[in-house]
């Protein structure tokens, strides 16, 4: 395991004790302010898979050890990140949508599904299919917990809310209130924490979500693929139809009972043969983010915007998401959001854009020379 102490991060800390760990990533290239789309790997990340190819090439079917062990290490260091009550209510999965189908299809007859006007397109895209599939009824308000609260109904089903939004990282507030509602009137939360774990505090176990979907491409650096779905343990004895060999008792037994019998726990939401290599490309990562400690993490980001803010707002530009209400990055509401951010990116600059918002995402691997030239390169696009 890494250890980074327990002193508050600072340049020192992060030049001598951090960087090293990212060489590869920070090596010369853009200014990356895109973190909170794809975060940087660390080195070890590279070692950790081809490890587990290695182990593929010297032992072939004997491999499945070692993968399935790094399996349950990405689900153990998940639970820690989430607040979740041990490894088994992490479910791995291949991205947050899977997550999402695999709640969906464990209700029986169409159901009444509550959202928000504010959830990633992934998400409001299923939703969508599945309403004129004509397998929800599906109501949607503006992202507040007051909308949702009001919008309940008894026969509502399922609550899907983000709490942090992806446009423009603000945190939604009210969602133990939210939770509470819905459990009032019968229905079950789904919590999108994308952008959030890794960023934020997380208790999930306190919260008392009904199902949490996330994952590593982010914040905690570990890539595309290597996602998961929390599932309370109350939940763990219902039955999805996204199901597969890797949910039965004793999936290596090949037997096959009638009725088909389900493993313990989380297991009973797996599926069949999981691709091996996410979890693995995540470990690094989730270490990294743990051994920096999300509290750590988050007071360094939260000056660090400030300082970036600051920049902007010298060069007359000013940006949204600075405060203690908004998670990682930094959004500037233009309606050519993605020409400023393609013509920041001829500039050496990487960035992003959802509709008419661009992101402005800074970690802790960037150095505020580094803020300084985006900030030029962005009033000069504009004053154009």
């Amino acid at each position: 395991m890494i250890d980074l102490g327990s002193a508050a991060l600072s340049e020192a800390l992060i030049e001598q004790s951090i960087r090293p760990l990212f060489s590869r990533a920070l090596a010369p290239g853009p200014v990356y302010l895109a973190n909170h789309s794809l975060g940087r790997p660390p080195d070890r990340m590279a070692a950790d898979v081809q490890h587990a190819l290695d182990a593929w090439y010297r032992d072939m079917g004997e491999a499945w050890d070692e993968w399935l062990a790094a399996r349950e290490r990405f689900r153990a260091l998940t639970a820690e990140l989430v607040g979740a009550p041990g490894a088994g209510p992490i479910v791995p999965k291949t991205s947050a949508g899977q997550g999402l189908r695999a709640v969906l299809n464990a209700f029986d007859g169409r159901i009444r599904v509550l959202t928000t006007d504010a959830e990633f397109d992934s998400i409001d895209f299923i939703l969508r299919v599945y309403r004129d599939k004509g397998r929800i009824e599906l109501a949607t308000v503006p992202a507040r917990a007051e909308a949702l609260i009001g919008a309940l109904r008894e026969r509502t089903a399922l609550v899907v809310v983000s709490t942090v939004l992806f446009r423009n990282a603000e945190i939604v507030a009210g969602i133990p209130d939210v939770i509470r509602a819905a459990h009032a009137v019968g229905a079950s939360v789904l919590l999108d924490v994308y952008h959030h774990a890794g960023v934020l505090p997380l208790d999930l176990a306190e919260l008392d979500a009904d199902f949490a979907v996330g994952g590593s491409y982010k914040y905690t650096r570990g890539g595309p693929g290597a996602c998961w779905l929390y599932v309370h343990p109350r939940h763990q004895h219902e039955r999805t139809l996204d199901t597969g060999w890797f949910a039965k008792e004793d999936p290596f037994g090949y037997r096959r009972p009638d009725p088909p019998r389900f493993a313990q726990g989380g297991d009973a939401w797996l599926e069949s043969t999981p691709p091996v290599l996410a979890p693995v490309q995540a470990l690094a990562g989730l270490e990294f983010t743990l051994a920096a400690g999300v509290v750590r993490l988050r007071s360094y980001h939260l000056a660090q915007k400030e300082r970036f803010a600051a920049q902007l707002a010298e060069l007359g530009i000013r940006v949204e998401g600075t405060s203690a209400h908004f998670g990682a990055f930094l959004s500037f509401a233009h309606p050519e959001a993605t020409r400023l951010s393609a013509g920041l990116a001829q500039r050496g600059v990487k960035t992003d854009a959802r509709r008419d918002r661009l992101r402005l995402c800074a970690d802790l691997l960037n150095r505020d020379e580094e803020l300084g030239v985006a900030s030029q390169a962005l009033a000069a696009l504009v004053a154009r």
